[in-house]
């Protein structure tokens, strides 16, 4: 018997099928956090057809750092460019990208399936790479006051105790860096330490214990938290040495926020009963990120390691990378199945030209001299008032593959903040070639003298400077889509943004049928107000994930604010966290929640 028919002999035997190998990945990473990315990095760059999946934003944890100064080769960054870069550079390289949530995972035989939202994905190797989130201390209180005091990203929610004071609870790494972060903001910050020291490197601890606005109490444990009118305005510790409580209070005898940074719980659900798991959840892998079972892996801040930071992170994503490689290889020698490579990827389209210019260039004279003249400068940068060229190159993309225009419906008072959201959408015009145009609202919708109308009872307030977006049908006519941004949505909101216009203008971000079927349920109105801030980086996904659903079901509209520029919701819902969920029924029940939600999640909380 040739090699051939023992190949696919045994590829009967375990049920895969050779006809289709356009189905078939080398490898599927679930999760785009350093990790995952660097792995797809690697794999697309060895011409692998890599997948990555990724429920949320790419990025993970790291994505919600400010400062990151301790990555070799970088002086000084923040966590969302850091991601960024490295999800650009596996996309040159033709790594592939799909939002969707692991749900399950068949492992056993030559190919393994993942179980996901969007449909099941077949691969030769799986790369686990989902991270771990923040712990939960359990103090009375915590449930009762998340995002109403109690908060866990320093960088989404430390604005909102601004010139108050707020206690930080825990004394690792991400404990003592972020009390420093924090005194942009607050009046004073005591960190609560459980043992007698900080447990991260003496170095990392010492900013937090030398700043002037920083109290350091050592052995010392957070039992609860109580709030009167306005916030927290009481707090029970206890000195775990001599079992003392006390009550505390701020010195102004005001409100206060409580930041919780106590350790992560690795997101590892996925992978019980499937691979080996140490006593805490850990995934347990050997000397190149393999796992108990053949042919997955694990990198990153999920499996049992001494170290958990981006660099550790990178370097388990490479390693496993490498292995996965010989792997997948193995599999696609025994199977006869190779599956499509990366092809026309922009890191190959820019070879090519690199090629060809030097081609040209040993057969053309010298160029003349390039203008340095003023004018000339500009038009090669290609400056302008909010969009730079890269920008630019990614908002070409979208508007291409835009079906419909979009009418972008701006209502203005005399604002500044208004003139500057009417020059950013001017100029998003601009830059569309004819799919997106602007007009007005009617005027008369002001009061006398001019200033936005605004009724904080609303369901969704009105309130300017608005954009709303608004569809145009086969027809012409134009409908609005219930999809609208108070304020300028700039900073993070931005990529929602225009992803709003591209579900506005069809055909949109897919989503699996379960999702859409469980969108198109959806009879009675539904309202969704999400109060959000530019600096947050998990509230683009709640508000692209709730407009998602308006985009499809005209019973939905999902209206985003910047609480920056309407305090009134801020007092209104008490919010000390964002993204915050105000979502009201058409019966008039109105409930709030907090955090970043998937399109799945939303739909949960609309009841669909």
């Amino acid at each position: 018997m040739g090699s051939s028919e023992t190949a696919s002999s045994e590829t009967a035997s375990s049920g895969v099928d050779t006809s289709r190998p356009a189905d078939v990945y080398d490898v599927v990473v679930i999760g785009g956090g350093p990790a995952g990315l660097t792995a797809g990095l690697y794999l697309a760059r060895a011409r692998y057809r890599v997948l990555i999946l990724e429920r949320a934003d790419y990025g993970g944890q790291i994505a919600i750092t400010a400062d990151v100064v301790n990555y070799p080769g970088i002086i000084s960054t923040d966590g969302a460019k850091l991601t960024e870069t490295m999800r650009r550079q596996a996309e040159n390289f033709g790594a592939e990208f799909r939002a969707a949530e692991a749900t399950g995972l068949d492992v056993d035989g030559d190919i393994k399936t993942v179980h996901t939202s969007r449909g099941d994905v077949r691969a030769f190797g799986v790369l686990v790479a989902t991270g771990a989130s923040p712990r939960k201390i359990g103090f009375a209180g915590e449930e009762e006051y998340a995002g109403r005091g109690v908060a866990y990203c320093a960088t989404c929610d430390g604005e909102f105790f601004t010139n108050r004071e707020v206690l930080v609870v825990g004394g690792g790494f991400a404990a003592a860096e972020e009390s420093v972060f924090l005194t942009k903001y607050a009046s004073k910050v005591t960190v609560l330490v459980r043992e007698d020291d900080f447990t991260c490197d003496a170095s990392v601890s010492a900013e937090a214990k030398e700043h002037p606005k920083i109290e350091v109490r050592y052995h010392t444990e957070l039992e609860g938290v109580s709030a009167g009118q306005g916030g927290l305005v009481e707090a029970e510790l206890k000195d775990v040495h001599t079992g003392k409580r006390e009550s505390w209070h701020p010195a102004d005898d005001g409100t206060f926020g409580v930041f919780v940074f106590a350790g992560y719980v690795p997101q590892t659900d996925l992978l019980r009963d499937v691979v080996a798991l140490d006593s805490h959840g850990y995934v347990v892998t050997h000397g190149y990120m393999e796992t108990s079972a053949p042919g997955v892996y694990a990198a990153g801040d999920l499996r049992v390691k001494n170290l958990r930071q981006v660099v550790t992170a990178t370097a388990d994503g490479a390693i496993a990378a490498v292995e996965l490689e010989r792997y997948a290889s193995q599999m696609s020698a025994k199977t006869g199945i190779v599956p499509p490579r990366p092809a026309e990827s922009n890191y190959e389209k820019e070879k090519a030209k690199e090629a060809a210019a030097a081609d040209a260039a040993q057969s053309s004279p010298a160029p003349a001299p390039v203008s340095t003249s003023t004018d000339a400068t500009a038009a090669a940068k290609g400056s302008s008032g909010f969009f730079d060229d890269a920008i630019r190159q990614q908002l070409g993309v979208v508007f291409g593959r835009m079906a419909h225009p979009v009418v972008l419906r701006l209502s203005l008072d005399g604002t500044p903040l208004s003139k500057e959201l009417e020059g950013f959408v001017d100029e998003l015009a601009s830059l569309s070639s004819g799919k997106l145009s602007v007009d007005h609202d009617d005027p008369a919708t002001q009061d006398d003298a001019g200033r936005a109308i605004f009724d904080s009872d609303a369901a969704l307030p009105r309130s300017r400077p608005e954009v709303r977006i608004c569809a145009t049908r086969p027809d012409g006519s134009v409908v609005p889509t219930g999809m609208a941004f108070h304020g300028v949505p700039s900073g993070h909101e931005f990529n929602s943004f225009v992803l709003g216009l591209y579900n506005a203008a069809g055909p949109g971000q897919k989503v699996d049928a379960d999702t859409e079927s469980r969108i198109e349920s959806i009879k009675d109105p539904v309202d969704v107000m999400l109060l959000v801030s530019l600096t947050c980086t998990m509230c683009p996904t709640t508000v692209l994930s709730s407009q998602r659903i308006a985009a499809s079901n005209p019973n939905v509209r999902a209206e985003a604010y910047d609480l920056a520029h309407f305090p009134e919701l801020k007092d209104k819902y008490n919010v000390m966290s964002v993204p915050c969920i105000v979502i009201t029924g058409g019966d008039g029940s109105r409930k709030v929640e907090f955090g970043k939600k998937s399109v799945p999640q939303m739909l949960d909380l609309i009841g669909a």
